[in-house]
C-alpha cells in the first residue's frame, strides 16, 4: 500500500562530510525505516502547536533518509502547507539521539523528528551536539539537510496527494553537483569551505552585532536555529541588492557564485585566490571573515640578533666602582733588586730597590641614539612600539659594552664612533702586566684534532701564570668548544663527553662562548682562541650621573619622538696577571 504524503524529500544524506569533520556513514539510521515521526515546526519542542504533522521515514542504502510528509489540519500545520507548497520553504533537519560514534563517523542514530527550517545549513549535513557522552554513546543532534528534488503536492485535500515515489540520482550526469565539486578538494580546500559554512551556521559572517545578553538569551531558546542568520549572513559575503523583493534573485547569485568559485579553485589552486578573483564579478564584500590576517605569535617582534647569553655573564660578573677615574697602583718586588741580602762583615749595606707601576683610566661615552615619526608610534597598534625601541636599544648599548670590555669594539681608531680602548681598555690586547700572552704553538698543517689538543695543553700549562682572583672563566668560540668536544682518544673513546668536564680540565669554572671573538685576532695579530679571566679583576667606574640612562624628546619641527641612551664610565684590569690571552701560532707564521 502506497503512502500518501504532501510533500517529500532528503531529510538526511549520507556520506556527506559536516562542518566539524563528522560523516553520516550509510545506514546509520536504518532502524528508522518505515518509522512514522512527527514533523515539526523549527524544532520547537516547547509548544504542542508547533507539530505540523507527521513524516514516514525511508532509508535508502547508499543514499540517506528520505521523508513523505504530511500536514494536519491545524492552523499552524495548513499554514506549513501552504509556504511548503508556495516555495517559501524548501529545507529540512532531523533531531536524532542515541547517537554511535567512532572516529568521526556516525554509525547509528535514532532520528526523533523531522523539522521544516528557513534554510539548510549546507548541501549535506551537519551535526550540532546538544548532548556528549565522553565515550560517544546516546548523544543528541540535530542534522541540518537541503531538502534536494523535494516534490510538492499542489492539491488541496487528501484524495489527490501523491503516491510513495522512488528517490532517484540525478539523471543528468554530465552536470557536477556542488557535492561532486567537494570531493574534489584537497585537504586546505576543504578547511577554508568548512570554515565558511561554519561561519555562516553561526552567524558570525552577519554584520548585526547582537549583545552577549541577546546572545545568552538566544542560546536559552533555541538551540539549533541558525537557519534564520543563514541566508543573511552569506548576503553579506554576496551582496549586491539588499532588497527583501529581491532576495530569490541574491539567493541564485549565491548558489551560482559558489559554484563558479569552486570550481575556479581547482584551476587557481587557491580558494582564496578564487575568492579575490570574482569580487568585483559577483559582488564579493567582507572577504576578511572568511580569510582574516595572520596573527602575531607574540605581544612584540622577535629580534634576530646574535646570542646575547656571554652578555649577561660580562657585566653581571665585572666589579663596579662609584668613580669613574680608575687608578691601580703597584709596587714590583719581584725583580732580584728587591731580594733579601746577605751580609759580610766590612762591606757596605744596599737599599732595597722597589719598582712602582701606576696606571690612570678616565672615562668615555657610549651611547645609542634612534628616532621614530610620531605617525608611526600612533599607527602601529599590534605592540607597543616604544617599548619596543627601548628594549633594543638596551640590549645593543649591552652587547657594546660587554664587547668592549673583552675585545674592543673592532673599529679603526681613526672611525668616530670608536670606543677609545684607553678609557674602556680591551682585556684581549691589556699590558703584559696585566694580560698574559700565550701562544698555542702547532705544525704548519695541523689538524682540528691537534690544535685543539695544544689548545687545552697551554692552557693548563699557562695556568700556573695566573695571579688573579679565584677560579676563572674561559671566554672562547663556538668552534673551538666543539672541537675539544670531539677529542678521541687511541680507542675511539671521545674524551670530554661534556662541557663541564672540559671546564674541570682546564681548570676554569665555566665555559662561555662568545660570537664576536669569531675570526678576531689577538694583539699580536694571530687567531685569538680565548681568553682566561675573572672579571671580578675587572673593575668598571662611573660617577653619579654616569651610569645608564634613557632621554627621551619630542622634535615638534619634524615631528618625531627622539630617544637616546647612554652612560659614561671607564673600564680596566685592576690586578696585575688576572688574564691569559691565548693565540693560535702555526710553524709558517
Amino acid at each position: 500500500m502506497g503512502i500518501t504524503y504532501d510533500f517529500s524529500g532528503w531529510a538526511s544524506k549520507s556520506n556527506v562530510r559536516c562542518t566539524d569533520g563528522r560523516i553520516i556513514l550509510n545506514n546509520a539510521f536504518a532502524d528508522n525505516d518505515n518509522d512514522k515521526v512527527p514533523l515539526v515546526w523549527n524544532h520547537d519542542h516547547q509548544d504542542p502547536s508547533r507539530v505540523l504533522g507527521h513524516a514516514m521515514l525511508k532509508n535508502v542504502p547508499n543514499e540517506g533518509v528520505y521523508a513523505y510528509c504530511s500536514f494536519n489540519d491545524t492552523n499552524d500545520g495548513q499554514r506549513g502547507k501552504a509556504l511548503v507548497q508556495h516555495g517559501d520553504i524548501t529545507s529540512l533537519s532531523i533531531y536524532a539521539n542515541q547517537l554511535q560514534e567512532n572516529d568521526g563517523c556516525v554509525r547509528h542514530g535514532n532520528i526523533r523528528e523531522v523539522s521544516l527550517v528557513l534554510a539548510g545549513a549546507n548541501p549535506g549535513a551537519k551535526i550540532d551536539d546538544v548532548i556528549m557522552h565522553s565515550d560517544g554513546m546516546d548523544s543528541e543532534a540535530i542534522i541540518y539537510s537541503g531538502v534536494e528534488g523535494i516534490e510538492l503536492s499542489h492539491a488541496d485535500d487528501n484524495e489527490n496527494k501523491k503516491t510513495e515515489p522512488k528517490p532517484e540520482n540525478n539523471p543528468d550526469s554530465d552536470n557536477r553537483t556542488v557535492d561532486d565539486v567537494i570531493k574534489t578538494f584537497n585537504e586546505e580546500q576543504l578547511k577554508v569551505f568548512y570554515a565558511l559554512i561554519g561561519l555562516a551556521m553561526s552567524g558570525e559572517l552577519n554584520d548585526d552585532k547582537k549583545t552577549d545578553t541577546e546572545n545568552n538569551k538566544k542560546d536559552n531558546e533555541d538551540k539549533i536555529n541558525h537557519s534564520e542568520g543563514d541566508n543573511e549572513s552569506m548576503k553579506n559575503l554576496f551582496e549586491k541588492n539588499s532588497n527583501p523583493e529581491t532576495n530569490n534573485a541574491n539567493d541564485e547569485l549565491i548558489h551560482t557564485a559558489l559554484n563558479t568559485i569552486i570550481n575556479d579553485a581547482q584551476s587557481m589552486g587557491s580558494l582564496k585566490k578564487s575568492y579575490i578573483q570574482h569580487a568585483d564579478e559577483y559582488g564579493i564584500s567582507n572577504i576578511d571573515y572568511l580569510f582574516p590576517d595572520a596573527k602575531n605569535n607574540t605581544t612584540m617582534p622577535e629580534l634576530i640578533k646574535r646570542d646575547t647569553d656571554w652578555v649577561n655573564q660580562v657585566m653581571s660578573s665585572v666589579s663596579h666602582s662609584p668613580f669613574s677615574r680608575i687608578k691601580s697602583i703597584f709596587a714590583d718586588i719581584t725583580a732580584d733588586e728587591a731580594r733579601a741580602k746577605g751580609y759580610v762583615k766590612g762591606n757596605l749595606k744596599m737599599e732595597e730597590v722597589i719598582t712602582t707601576l701606576r696606571r690612570v683610566t678616565t672615562p668615555v661615552t657610549i651611547y645609542k641614539k634612534q628616532k621614530l615619526d610620531r605617525d608611526d608610534i600612533i599607527d602601529i597598534t599590534d605592540f607597543d612600539v616604544v617599548s619596543f625601541i627601548k628594549s633594543e636599544m638596551r640590549t645593543m648599548l649591552d652587547e657594546e659594552i660587554a664587547r668592549a670590555i673583552l675585545v674592543g669594539d673592532g673599529r679603526l681608531p681613526d672611525d668616530s664612533n670608536h670606543i677609545n680602548d684607553q678609557n674602556l681598555r680591551a682585556i684581549y690586547k691589556d699590558h703584559d702586566l696585566y694580560t698574559i700572552k700565550a701562544k698555542v704553538n702547532v705544525a704548519k698543517a695541523a689538524t682540528s684534532d691537534e690544535v685543539a689538543k695544544e689548545f687545552i695543553r697551554t692552557i693548563i700549562k699557562t695556568r700556573k701564570d695566573y695571579k688573579g682572583s679565584g677560579n676563572p672563566v674561559l671566554y672562547t668560540t663556538e668552534d673551538y668548544v666543539t672541537d675539544c668536544l670531539l677529542m678521541e682518544d687511541k680507542n675511539g673513546r671521545v674524551i670530554y663527553d661534556s662541557v663541564d668536564k672540559l671546564a674541570t680540565a682546564l681548570r676554569v669554572s665555566k665555559i662561555v662562548t662568545v660570537p664576536v671573538m669569531e675570526n678576531m685576532n689577538g694583539a699580536t695579530g694571530k687567531p685569538l682562541m680565548g681568553i682566561i679571566v675573572n672579571l671580578k679583576d675587572y673593575k668598571v667606574g662611573a660617577d653619579k650621573g654616569g651610569s645608564i640612562n634613557m632621554f627621551e624628546d619630542f622634535d615638534i619641527d619634524y615631528n618625531q619622538n627622539k630617544y637616546l641612551i647612554e652612560t659614561r664610565i671607564s673600564g680596566a684590569l685592576v690586578k696585575p696577571h688576572s688574564a691569559i690571552a691565548l693565540e693560535l701560532y702555526r710553524a709558517d707564521n
